[in-house]
């Protein structure tokens, strides 16, 4: 077993915090990883510095060995990063929140082998009661070491979070389930999407249910197409040991915009709690299929060559650091699904994501339908209304048909937009504070991870079998030239 490399000696008891709620320690494997310095802590940062700070302790774990200070260093760095003054509002740099500091205080890592058993044991008696255990890794390393945790016994109110991609398909996403479900009882499962935690993603909620304006017309008798569209400038920064292996299909649809689409097309839950929320968005899921049941016309997949995105020159895909060309992973994929409801059926819905493309398009797009009929004398075009909704950043745009724009009976479009209230916690913060509550609300349903999968294995079979081109587009361009 790894030593213990700590910048606090004695194993601290679990206390309580002034504002009554009992302290969880957060052991963090792949701590020393990318995603822990880049996304977990930056997000556990911005919730210790706002209003709804809680108090917790971070035991962080690798195989890498990482002096005391430098661990510590690591973790200040992420807090001040995204720390706020006490207004909330303007950034604090270098200096983090009193609770961060007290996180910063208290915080450990323990290099070691994770899926050793007696590294596995030293770390849960260093956490203490409940602990929450993150699992920063890949599918076959958490598994691993699942696998081992099933030689000790977990502490009573043991809370276990997995990154995703939950698994690598559907049928070991159900065994991982099953594995975890040995463990551990649903409710303390917490599978992550940080998408969930997203300010925009999450008004979804409030516009769909608090309002009379959309929710009477939300269905397929007045909307006729939707977009769930995350398109990045952005080529793949040096992320072909995950990426080449996942594809944009993976990476994006099956792990993000499935379950925007959840949250789009559910009914009205009776309550605004994890069961009915998370019930909703499975019985949605379940309800969704390839539109017209066929793989091979409901997917499209292309490749970036060479060129010019965000001014940057952005190499071939086929020529990036660590790309297997003859893999054929996709960098934008298209998928087109239907909702088998009463509500939605007939209305397709289409998920689209790309990397190195010209524009950065964040958004979901509801076309509604155009009146059946206009007084004759009207002029111009019959469009129906559009919603867009932007993802990131969170923006509200609907255009409606109004008279005299070209003319007084001349029909045109005008546009009602806003800015979505935005929050000062990132979505990792607003995930973890879930986490540490134990409110799994905003964590994926073990029922639901294997339904992401099994929608879009059809698309990855028809893709592997080569019965789909894979197409190419330039660098900075918006897609190939042939997709309309």
């Amino acid at each position: 077993m790894g030593g213990i490399i700590t910048t606090h000696a004695a194993l601290l008891p679990v206390e309580r915090t002034s504002a009554g709620t009992d302290q969880r320690t957060l052991v963090i494997f792949g701590a020393s990883g990318d995603l822990s310095s880049r996304l977990l802590l930056p997000g556990l940062g911005s919730l210790l510095a706002g209003p709804r700070a809680t108090s917790v302790r971070i035991i962080g774990t690798g195989r890498s060995q990482l002096a005391a200070d430098e661990w510590a260093d690591r973790v200040r760095s992420a807090f001040a990063s995204v720390a706020r003054a006490s207004d909330g509002t303007a950034e604090s740099r270098g200096e983090i929140s009193s609770a961060a500091a007290d996180t910063l205080a208290t915080t450990e890592y323990v290099a070691g082998d994770p899926t050793d058993v007696e590294h596995l044991r030293a770390l849960l008696e260093l956490a203490g009661p409940a602990p929450v255990l993150y699992f920063s890794l890949p599918p076959a390393v958490t598994t691993a070491i699942v696998e081992k945790l099933r030689e000790l016994e977990l502490p009573e109110g043991t809370e276990l979070a997995f990154e995703k991609p939950f698994g690598t398909d559907s049928e070991s996403a159900a065994a991982l389930n099953q594995l975890v479900g040995s463990l551990v009882p649903e409710e303390n499962v917490h599978r992550v999407d940080h998408f969930l935690g997203r300010t925009a993603v999450l008004n979804l909620i409030g516009l769909r249910f608090a309002n009379r304006l959309f929710e009477p017309v939300w269905n397929a008798e007045h909307i006729e197409s939707i977009e769930i569209v995350y398109d990045e400038t952005l080529g793949l920064e040096g992320r072909a040991q995950y990426y080449d292996n996942a594809g944009a299909l993976v990476d994006m649809i099956q792990s993000h915009l499935l379950l925007v689409l959840a949250l789009l097309a559910m009914d009205a839950p009776a309550t605004m709690d994890a069961v009915e929320v998370r019930s909703e968005m499975a019985r949605a899921l379940r309800s969704t299929h390839l539109y017209r049941d066929s793989a091979i016309e409901a997917g499209r997949r292309a490749r970036y060559a060479a060129g010019i995105a965000d001014d940057r020159v952005v190499p071939s895909y086929a020529d990036e650091g660590g790309v297997d060309a003859e893999r054929g992973t996709e960098t934008l994929a298209e998928v087109m699904v239907e909702v088998d409801t009463n509500r939605w059926a007939g209305v397709p819905i289409t998920l689209r994501s790309g990397k190195a493309l010209g524009v950065a398009r964040k958004e979901i797009v509801v076309k509604f339908k155009p009146l059946r009929h206009l007084p004759s004398g009207l002029n111009g075009a019959r469009d129906g209304e559009t919603l867009r909704i932007g993802l990131n950043p969170g923006e509200l745009s609907l255009s409606v048909p109004a008279l005299g724009v070209d003319g007084p009976y001349t029909m045109g479009q005008v546009f009602l937009d806003a800015t979505l209230p935005s929050s000062s916690v990132l979505p990792y913060g607003e995930v973890l504070s879930g986490i540490l509550r134990g409110d799994p609300l905003l964590s994926v349903r073990g029922d639901v991870a294997e339904r992401c999968w099994e929608i879009v294995e059809p698309v990855l079979a028809a893709w592997r079998a080569g019965e789909v081109p894979l197409d190419e587009y330039d660098a900075g361009s918006n897609g190939p030239a042939t997709w309309k």
